[in-house]
């Protein structure tokens, strides 16, 4: 097995562990790829992406600070549209590095989960 299909794999079992996002308490899932950082707030109900955020435009500093950026404008989307709890999916990676820096500074903003 690949490590992407490690990382799928454990995705999976997460999201059976949480459960699906509803209207009043949507999914929060992260996706790390080498460079940037992305962050959706999912309502799966609905099937529809309520907020996103991602470090693509973000070019200087560390992938750690840039994840801490996108936590915090996630947050701040999230309390726009009224959203004040969600579920963290962390998508099987590891709750350490960017993950966690995200995951921080969402809740530094408001957000729980």
């Amino acid at each position: 097995m690949t490590t992407l299909q490690k990382r799928q794999q454990r995705g999976k079992r997460i999201r059976k562990q949480i459960g699906d996002g509803t209207s009043q308490r949507p999914r929060l899932v992260v996706y790390c790829s080498n460079t940037s950082t992305y962050a959706q707030v999912i309502d799966d109900i609905a099937g529809t992406t309520l907020v996103n955020a991602s470090s693509m435009k973000e070019k200087s500093g560390s992938t750690i600070q840039a994840a801490e950026k996108v936590g915090s404008e996630i947050a701040k989307l999230a309390k726009n549209k009224k959203i004040s709890a969600v579920v963290f999916d962390r998508n099987g990676y590891a709750y350490h590095g960017r993950v966690k820096a995200l995951a921080e500074s969402a809740r530094k903003e408001g957000l729980q989960f």
